[in-house]
């Protein structure tokens, strides 16, 4: 019984000695020393290559080292019928709820605009309104969404959400669905994004989208670089319709040193940090996930690959 991994990292031997320290009955092997591709049961994977998965004939399940299973469904020769575990946890959920809050505070107190006046030597007081008055959407009620949402909500703004289904979570208003989109963007001042990527949401915050929002509106997407139609939010930043962009994803990554992103005086540009996994805490969750599939005990991070999360 093995386990290969595959991780884009200089860590890559770190994290092959603290998954065999977790998991000592599975052997822990790297992905350009894989052995005996009978042997594998299990893949532990950061954007795989195209068609690699297929080789391991025994594979029983395959664990994303990461909430986002995207890279792995991007995989059209994808072993059918394994099953696809995310890695998500407490860490994880802390982190992007210190992302989401940390921006939406300081876009709705104007700390870019109190940067530029200390730059200009010029005393500017700057009257905000309370977060009652601020209204923010958040796109996404999965476990970072939901958690992030209610966060806000905590902190005072007037918060709600939007997601593909329905759902009810407590001093949030809830929309779902093509036909209720309109109306949460309509209402929403600060927008958060935090949908995982799938065949829907591919591209889905183009030119019709942001007209949608009030001018003036700010977004955030720290859910995936190919939500966003980057030259329709050039546009609308340009027509001042919106605000501006706080960014955390990009198609390409790392971000081209020449992307007009890196300049633009109404973007922020972020290095996919709001909400990394702790190699530590996530080793844990990833083992403790896959302790339990082997022994038959429910995973509650497997996802439906029909819907994509």
């Amino acid at each position: 019984m093995a386990l290969i991994l595959h991780l884009r990292t200089a860590r890559e031997l770190w994290w092959q000695s603290h998954l065999q320290k977790l998991l000592p009955e599975i052997e822990c092997r790297l992905w350009r020393e894989p052995g005996n591709p009978d042997d594998i049961e299990y893949a532990v994977v950061w954007r795989p290559p195209e068609g690699g998965l297929q080789q391991f004939r025994n594979l029983k399940c395959i664990v994303s080292v990461g909430a986002g299973v995207d890279h792995v469904l991007a995989d059209s020769q994808l072993p059918e019928g394994v099953p696809v575990i995310r890695t998500t946890g407490t860490d994880l959920t802390q982190r992007m709820r210190e992302y989401v809050c940390l921006h939406v505070l300081r876009l709705h107190r104007g700390l870019d605009r109190q940067w530029q006046a200390q730059c200009a030597a010029d005393w500017q007081p700057d009257i905000t309104p309370l977060a009652s008055q601020r209204r923010v959407g958040v796109m996404g009620l999965g476990k970072l969404g939901a958690d992030a949402a209610a966060s806000l909500a905590s902190l005072g703004f007037d918060v709600a959400g939007w997601a593909r289904s329905s759902h009810h979570i407590d001093r949030i208003d809830c929309f779902h669905g093509d036909a209720q989109l309109a109306d949460f963007l309509a209402r929403t001042d600060i927008l958060v994004c935090l949908l995982p990527l799938t065949a829907q949401t591919d591209s889905l915050m183009d030119r019709e989208f942001f007209s949608l929002l009030p001018k003036g509106a700010s977004i955030i997407n720290a859910g995936r670089g190919e939500h966003l139609v980057e030259q329709d939010l050039l546009d609308a930043l340009e027509t001042e319709h919106l605000a501006s962009a706080t960014l955390d994803v990009f198609r390409t990554e790392p971000l081209p040193k020449e992307h007009p992103f890196w300049a633009h005086p109404k973007v922020l540009v972020t290095p996919h940090v709001g909400s990394m996994i702790d190699p530590e805490t996530g080793g844990r969750e990833i083992a403790r996930n896959l302790l339990d599939f082997i022994a038959n005990r429910p995973v509650a991070d497997v996802i439906d690959r029909q819907r994509g999360y």
